[in-house]
């Protein structure tokens, strides 16, 4: 049985032999895969009405915003890419992106006033003050979440979504902490739940690294488990597989904490035919994403989930003046997301 990676590699290929006259292969570790673009050639792989030269050109967003795009904008792959197809260009559109958030995020969400890619607060509320990661800028070096949605709440005052975009990937990805560059003297100490959750200080290796350009980090600030998260974690939530999920937690919670916000929401956005990425976190005692993560954190924060599928779908049904047929089209070749599926 193929996983869904897989499937989407062929995908890819059969998408760029069709669509691209582009010669020659990129690389990923050293190695060329024909699903990956010289990197030359990476804005082939966006929609073009976000190219560069265009009035939505991502490319001009970047230079202006000072964001960094990832490493791997020429993989056809590419979640990060996936995310600038699929939301980025409905900063011109807030209404219809709206609506489909009141529906799958909140029902306190009147309005979305602002779509930002890699967004960070600037200080006192950036990265580096509110959870301790220094030399980071948005899209490298710190938690920026792939996308966030800004909005006015029906009865008044404003909110963010914090988005966290997943495509092909298997998991949300091990702590850091545990590297063994990172001189973790007992990795072993994560398994222990309660010890950890009763002593960070001293059982968590983020909190113990002060050296080098390593500085404490202060999730544990921010995240209090609910007894229903207590008695299902079998280890550290972000051990092996949720570490990006830890940090947008700890970051949507310190915002609701310390504001300009009234309602924070931590989500993520994914494909609904991954179901690698779906069961990701069976080892550390939730069975499903999507179902699972939100109740074990007590706080003002909330967690969402949607999918791509919905969204596109959402679009197709909405979009009474026909103005995203041609996006409905890219992104039904260029994806998959010609029908509804979850």
């Amino acid at each position: 049985m193929h996983s869904f990676n897989t499937d989407m590699s062929g995908f890819q290929t059969a998408w760029r032999e069709a669509y691209l006259k582009i010669k020659g292969n990129g690389t990923q570790n050293g190695i060329e895969y024909p699903w990956i673009l010289p990197k030359v050639h990476w804005e082939q792989g966006l929609w073009p009405e976000i190219r560069s030269g265009k009035p939505d050109s991502l490319p001009a967003y970047l230079e202006c915003s000072s964001v960094q795009k990832h490493d791997g904008v020429h993989n056809l792959k590419s979640s990060w890419m996936l995310c600038a197809n699929l939301y980025f260009p409905f900063r011109r559109d807030l209404p219809l992106i709206g609506g489909f958030l009141k529906q799958h995020v909140s029902s306190n969400i009147k309005t979305v006033d602002k779509i930002e890619l890699e967004w960070a607060e600037k200080p006192p509320r950036a990265p580096a003050t509110l959870l301790g990661e220094p030399h980071g800028q948005r899209g490298r070096n710190q938690t920026s979440p792939d996308v966030a949605f800004m909005f006015t709440l029906e009865k008044g005052g404003k909110g963010i979504v914090l988005t966290e975009n997943k495509f092909v990937e298997h998991s949300f990805y091990p702590c850091s902490g545990r590297k063994k560059d990172y001189r973790n003297p007992d990795p072993g100490r994560c398994m222990n739940l309660t010890k950890l959750y009763k002593e960070p200080v001293n059982q968590c290796h983020m909190l113990q690294w002060a050296h080098g350009d390593r500085t404490n980090r202060k999730y544990w600030d921010y995240l209090k488990f609910t007894p229903e998260g207590l008695n299902k974690l079998k280890r550290c939530p972000a051990t092996n597989a949720g570490y990006q999920l830890f940090r947008q937690q700890a970051l949507a919670e310190a915002l609701a904490q310390k504001g300009p916000y009234e309602l924070v929401v931590s989500c993520v956005a994914y494909d609904a035919r991954n179901q690698t990425l779906i069961e990701c976190l069976r080892s550390t005692g939730v069975n499903d994403f999507t179902t699972g993560w939100g109740p074990l954190f007590e706080g003002k924060a909330r967690f969402a989930t949607f999918t791509h599928q919905q969204w596109v779908e959402w679009v197709r049904k909405h979009d009474r003046r026909g103005a995203w047929g041609d996006w409905l089209g890219y992104v039904g070749e260029r994806y998959g997301y010609g029908t509804f599926t979850r």
